[in-house]
């Protein structure tokens, strides 16, 4: 179950990670929406693949991959703030990423 859930929150954390790096439109407008600045959605991909990283690395290191779990767990929490922040409806989207996260957490201390 740990490899099945791991291997998911990384597709989804990877893919998010690439979409933020290539310069996609999406999260452009997302950080225009939540009133953030541009320049830092390079940085938010870049936490996003330090994150998607280590909990591949996770599966060699144990400790890393809890860390790397607890970290985007953070990382989408703060993203669902952001959203209630500015009073975004579009709650989902961040609203899987965090179950999927905290799911990677918990099978990861678990093990």
């Amino acid at each position: 179950m740990y490899i099945v859930i791991t291997v998911i929150a990384v597709v989804f954390t990877g893919s998010a990670a690439v979409t933020y790096l290539i310069g996609h439109d999406y999260p452009k407008t997302q950080a225009d929406m939540k009133g953030i600045p541009r320049s830092w959605v390079p940085v938010l991909g870049g936490l996003l693949t330090a994150g998607t990283i280590g909990l591949l690395a996770g599966f060699a290191v144990p400790w890393l991959g809890k860390a790397a779990a607890a970290g985007l767990v953070l990382y989408f929490v703060g993203a669902l703030i952001a959203h209630l922040r500015v009073g975004s409806r579009q709650l989902v989207g961040p609203a899987v990423f965090l179950v999927t996260e905290i799911a990677a957490l918990v099978v990861a201390l678990a093990r």
